[in-house]
């Protein structure tokens, strides 16, 4: 035991000193956003162009378990998809948003419990501080409304902010389980006891301009999570689902992106 946690301390510094580099080689700044029970980390471009709407990108799970069922002592991601998306929108258009607990210690890691990557990882606590984070980068952008856009776990932590919101242009996710409910049964996973689920928050993001995107090889998420929030809208107003048979979970995101926002 001891072996691996020497291991993975390793790792997270290495992870940590990756993830510091990609945003600062783009010029961007970093910052770390009080947001009620948690600190966030974010990066934004030096200068955000003045505009009516800001793209704000949010991280996915990250390192949500080190092997199994043994929850991570950090939930910081090996590969950053979200800001490697952020930093191919149009520049000065677009920040980056961390989920709770990735990119932070010492007494930023506060709040930081296991189960908030985890059982608890769209909890209301969570929504909550996205949702002030977001306060925040709208503010420093001077923008009146937010274009939304989550990898993965971010997307529903996405979906979940601008459902409480009225000051949303637009939601696109990337493999997204949307309905995690229905995900974690199709993949007989722990349910995520302690967490708010999109699919039950339609109401209030049917009017909202959305697009989701899957991957056709993706079988970490896969499409039926999508389809099945999608599902619960009217069929008038159900948001389209688009996949792509040749992405997975990872491929091909970053490097097809700007043809695809």
């Amino acid at each position: 035991m001891l072996a691996l946690a020497a291991c993975t301390g390793v790792d997270l510094g290495e992870r940590r000193a990756a993830s510091a580099r990609i945003a600062p080689d783009a010029g961007w700044l970093r910052l770390d956003l009080e947001a009620h029970d948690f600190v966030l980390a974010a990066f934004v471009p030096p200068q955000l162009r003045p505009g009516e709407v800001l793209t704000v990108y949010i991280e996915g799970d990250g390192l949500a378990y080190v092997s199994g069922d043994a929850p991570s002592f950090d939930p910081t991601p090996l590969e950053p998809v979200a800001l490697r998306l952020a930093l191919r929108d149009v520049p000065g258009s677009a920040a980056y948003l961390a989920r709770p607990c990735q990119y932070v210690a010492g007494a930023a890691r506060r709040g930081c419990e296991a189960k908030f990557w985890t059982s608890h990882r769209f909890a209301p606590e969570v929504i909550r501080a996205t949702g002030a984070a977001l306060d925040m980068l709208k503010a420093r952008a001077g923008a009146r409304r937010l274009a939304l856009v989550g990898y993965s776990g971010g997307g529903d932590v996405a979906a979940l902010a601008a459902a409480g919101r009225d000051d949303i242009a637009s939601l696109t996710t990337v493999a997204a389980p949307l309905d995690h409910a229905a995900w974690t049964r199709a993949e007989r996973l722990a349910p995520l006891t302690g967490s708010l689920n999109p699919a039950d928050a339609w109401p209030r993001l049917r009017h909202i301009p959305q697009k989701h995107y899957v991957g056709g090889k993706d079988r970490v998420v896969g499409e039926a999570p999508a389809r099945a929030y999608a599902g619960r809208f009217p069929a008038s107003e159900r948001p389209p689902v688009v996949v792509l048979p040749e992405f997975d979970h990872a491929c091909c995101w970053v490097e097809r992106w700007p043809e695809l926002k």
